[in-house]
């Protein structure tokens, strides 16, 4: 993951650094991160979140499930089934990145109950 973000312009990078610091202080500790698709990632019984660096804005994908729990919040972003666009010109919305992290730790918790 270091190396990706080392990738970006520094103005990329704090931000990319921001949203990895944001998802780190609310995931368990046996989170583990690692690169999936290319992409930063987050790990927790299966994928949790995934995020990226493009021209205009921060890819974030948590999965169908975190977005449809999150329409209302999700609603000034541009996006689709399974990703969000934070555009780079708007403060990145690290407390509803927090929300919708916590959100797919406790379903990928869940899920891990019902496998056990």
């Amino acid at each position: 993951m270091e190396e990706y973000i080392k990738t970006f312009p520094e103005a990329t990078q704090k931000i990319l650094i921001e949203v990895r610091d944001a998802i780190r202080s609310v995931v368990p500790e046996e989170t583990e991160e690692t690169m999936s698709y290319g992409m930063p990632t987050f790990k927790l019984n299966g994928n949790l979140i995934h995020f990226a660096a493009w021209n205009n804005h921060l890819g974030f994908y948590p999965t169908p499930s975190g977005i449809k729990n999150f329409v209302q919040e999700l609603a000034p972003y541009e996006g689709s089934k399974g990703a969000i666009k934070f555009p780079y010109h708007s403060p990145m919305p690290l407390e509803l990145i927090k929300e919708i992290t916590l959100f797919r730790v406790q379903e990928n918790l869940a899920k891990k109950k019902k496998g056990s």
